[in-house]
């Protein structure tokens, strides 16, 4: 009889188109996970792997078994919840997923106040970027994903819990860190530094700031949007970052001024994704407003400074 833990393998042999890979994500030993790949497709009578020494390669018809391999571990997975839905709110651990410009800006925020409401609960982040968290979430290899939008989402649940604009950063002794607000026009002349392709606070800044994408190749695809803060602040050029980022970076430098775009807000909304037959709602609809009351305290906080 086939078993979840030969489909786990042959998932996580997909995943990383190498065995001893494989067999470290799932915790043992690569002889034994070829044992479980080979009864496997000894079961099915289908060759699901083609392999040598050099690669690993998927067969046609292992393609399509393994699809329906990540539909089944995504409805264990949803059962599993569903049947333990009923119990204590945020009673069980969750893994939840957030992009690069959210999670470094929100956990200090939340993460006091959700330890002193649930002190048992465990939550384990995913840092990534949206491509690969809404693929993540798709499959049930994490419960829900905290991403900005506006970003396709088909055939997933969005819950909406936060909106916020951009400002522009500069350190004090630039002339632009006068303005009271700033213009698109103004911050093409000012060497704006964006991040590379997939993090859609690119995406976002140039749909807001109506900038041609061609124009604004980014030197920086693997920079951190804390790297390019810190060149702004060396005189290098300015960067957009987002609303809830302000009180921190005011903590960190004094000599920093952070400037309001002239262009209509809200710039980003901020929202959990999860699949369709999630069956822990209440729990991200739960933890969306522990979210969104630190968000409007660190927003008030940030007023009262000014």
């Amino acid at each position: 009889m086939i078993t979840l833990r030969q489909l786990e393998f042959a998932l996580a042999v997909a995943k990383h188109r190498h065995f001893k890979r494989a067999a470290e994500e799932c915790n043992i030993s690569q002889s034994a996970l070829s044992l479980g790949i080979a009864e496997l497709e000894k079961q099915l009578d289908t060759q699901i792997f083609e392999r040598n020494n050099k690669q690993v390669l998927i067969t046609p018809i292992g393609e399509e078994i393994l699809v329906r391999a990540q539909r089944v571990f995504s409805e264990i997975n949803d059962l599993t919840t569903r049947a333990q839905s009923h119990q204590t709110p945020l009673a069980y651990p969750m893994t939840v997923g957030m992009i690069p410009t959210i999670a470094p800006y929100l956990l200090p925020k939340v993460l006091p106040e959700l330890k002193a409401q649930y002190p048992n609960f465990r939550m384990t982040v995913v840092e990534q970027q949206t491509e690969r968290l809404i693929e993540q979430v798709r499959y049930g290899h994490i419960d829900t994903a905290i991403i900005a939008l506006p970003y396709a989402v088909d055939g997933l649940h969005t819950f909406e819990f936060w909106q916020e604009d951009f400002f522009a950063i500069f350190p004090k002794d630039n002339p632009l860190a006068e303005l009271e607000t700033i213009s698109s026009d103004q911050l093409s002349k000012a060497n704006l530094m964006l991040l590379g392709e997939g993090h859609c606070l690119t995406d976002h800044a140039l749909t807001v700031c109506s900038f041609d994408r061609d124009e604004f190749k980014s030197n920086f695809s693997e920079a951190s949007l804390n790297t390019l803060i810190q060149m702004a602040l060396a005189g290098m050029g300015t960067t957009l970052i987002p609303e809830m980022a302000l009180n921190q970076v005011h903590r960190q430098n004094n000599q920093v001024a952070t400037i309001a775009l002239t262009e209509e807000g809200p710039h980003r909304r901020i929202a959990f994704v999860t699949r369709l037959n999630y069956a822990r709602v209440d729990d991200v609809n739960l933890l969306g407003n522990i979210f969104k009351a630190a968000f409007e305290a660190d927003k008030q906080n940030l007023k009262s400074q000014v």
